[in-house]
């Protein structure tokens, strides 16, 4: 099969997820626990961060969620479920701000996707983060331009595991989505794959999930992207 697209995740795919998102889940939490020391563990631990590993467990709230989701959990936790919306508008400010300063890029990101390009492929980020998120994070190491698509959760074509991401990305540059690989550090994205029938659904290791996690979903699971080229 000679897959012609790739649909990257961008946090824990594209990036190092808990290098980027530890520090930027902070200062979210220490905010919104308005000086709570117990409060804002409280709104990390029961959400999926794990302080004894210093990590985020796959599949979890902070892990796969996106703002919309997070706030609704957060309002809830400090009393203030009549407000989802304005939490979720300061969570969309704050991981803009903090995400921009604390994005760290998996190892060999702008080679990889480089080589990739080269080989004649398309290429599409599909995230739970927004869009303008996408180009806060990527844009310091200069390959933004190696994408021929880019969507969030607020773009219009549904949040994962639906499939939209990945059939928007098919029909916009015309792919039989037989011929395009879906690429994620969780679950979700491989089944956000799955559920839009594409050719081939490969997980990384750079994010949230351990091999286990994503083995008995993924065809293939690799260390990080770098490994891409050679197998496909």
């Amino acid at each position: 099969m000679k897959y012609r697209g790739i649909v990257f995740d961008k946090d824990g795919t594209l990036l190092d997820f808990n290098r980027t998102w530890l520090p930027v889940y902070r200062y979210a939490a220490r905010e919104f626990a308005a000086g709570d020391a117990e409060l804002e563990e409280l709104l990390l631990t029961q959400h999926g961060y794990e302080p004894d590993r210093n990590r985020f467990i796959g599949g979890s709230l902070l892990a796969a969620g996106n703002n919309q989701q997070i706030a609704i959990a957060w309002a809830r936790q400090i009393d203030k479920p009549d407000q989802v919306e304005g939490i979720s508008c300061r969570l969309h400010e704050i991981f803009h701000e903090q995400g921009s300063l604390h994005a760290t890029p998996v190892k060999r990101l702008a080679g990889t996707l480089k080589k990739l390009r080269q080989s004649g492929r398309k290429l599409g980020v599909a995230t739970a983060d927004s869009h303008q998120g996408i180009i806060n994070t990527l844009q310091s190491f200069d390959v933004l331009h190696e994408f021929d698509y880019l969507a969030g959760y607020d773009s219009g074509h549904g949040v994962k595991p639906e499939a939209g991401m990945v059939l928007a990305f098919c029909e916009q540059l015309a792919l039989d989505v037989a011929t395009v690989v879906v690429v994620g550090d969780n679950r979700h994205d491989i089944e956000m794959g799955r559920n839009a029938n594409a050719g081939l659904c490969i997980g990384v290791l750079t994010g949230t999930s351990t091999r286990g996690d994503l083995e008995s979903i993924a065809d293939f699971v690799l260390e990080d992207i770098s490994e891409l080229p050679d197998l496909i």
